[in-house]
C-alpha cells in the first residue's frame, strides 16, 4: 500500500476543505503542502493525518492558513509577516526551539510559546526531530 492510500482520509479531508496545494509521495515520504483559509482548517487536516499512528515517519507537512482574520501580506519576498497568523514550521536537522522562536517570533526566549502550542507532540523542549511539524503561535 502506498502512502497516498494510507493517508487517503487526510487527502480527502484536505480536498474537502479546499486546500490549495498537493500531497506528493517521494523518497518514502508523503509531502503535504498547501494553503487553507483558516487555522481551524489546518488543524482538521493535521487531525486526519494523525489518525495514522506512525504518521511522524511518513509525513512532511507545510500547511499554512491564509488567515481570514488577518489580511494576507502581498509581495513579500524572503521574509514573513511575523506573528500575523498562526502557521507551521517543519523542523530541520540542527534546529532548536530557541532558534525557531528567534526566526519565527523574533525572540529566542519565546520558545516556550512554541512548546505550549505543541504539547501534543513536545514532551521535552530539548527533543525535537527533523520532519516534525510545529504550530507557530501568534505573538500578542
Amino acid at each position: 500500500m502506498g502512502l497516498r492510500d494510507k493517508y487517503s482520509q487526510a487527502i480527502q479531508t484536505a480536498k474537502g476543505i479546499g486546500m490549495q496545494g498537493s500531497a506528493d509521495e517521494r523518497d518514502g515520504k508523503l509531502y503535504f503542502h498547501g494553503t487553507v483559509n483558516s487555522q481551524e482548517d489546518v488543524n482538521k487536516i493535521w487531525d486526519a493525518i494523525k489518525t495514522v499512528p506512525d504518521w511522524r515517519n511518513d509525513i512532511v507537512g507545510d500547511i499554512k492558513s491564509t488567515g481570514a482574520s488577518a489580511p494576507k501580506a502581498t509581495g513579500t519576498s524572503g521574509s514573513s509577516a511575523r506573528g500575523s497568523s498562526q502557521n507551521t514550521y517543519t523542523v530541520k536537522a540542527g534546529d532548536t526551539l530557541s532558534r525557531i522562536a528567534k526566526e519565527k517570533l523574533g525572540d529566542a526566549n519565546a520558545y516556550m510559546d512554541i512548546v505550549n502550542a505543541n504539547r501534543d507532540q513536545i514532551s521535552d523542549p530539548d527533543k525535537i526531530k527533523p520532519g516534525q511539524v510545529l504550530r507557530i503561535p501568534e505573538r500578542g
